[in-house]
């Protein structure tokens, strides 16, 4: 005859892990980041390190027309040789 094994009443373990702290300084860490981008956001996008009228640009170039003639006939001179 064949033995019967005993019952075996079910076991359950519960573990809980409670961990503090630690949290601050990683959210000083990202919120100093979220500021330096939000800086850098509105120096690129928007504001400007200089005063109003820090991109009006005025450039006067005199002779350029001589330069590119003289350059279209040394070109030209170059191609026929």
């Amino acid at each position: 005859m064949a033995q019967q094994q005993p019952a075996v009443e079910r076991q359950n373990t519960t573990t809980t892990t409670t961990t503090t702290g630690g949290g601050s300084g990683m959210g000083f860490i990202v919120g100093a980041l979220v500021v330096v981008v939000g800086v850098l956001a509105y120096f690129v996008f928007g504001g400007s390190f200089e005063g109003a009228g820090a991109n009006d640009v005025n450039i006067t170039v005199e002779g350029a027309a001589d330069a590119v003639e003289g350059a279209a006939d040394a070109a030209a001179g170059a191609a026929s040789e």
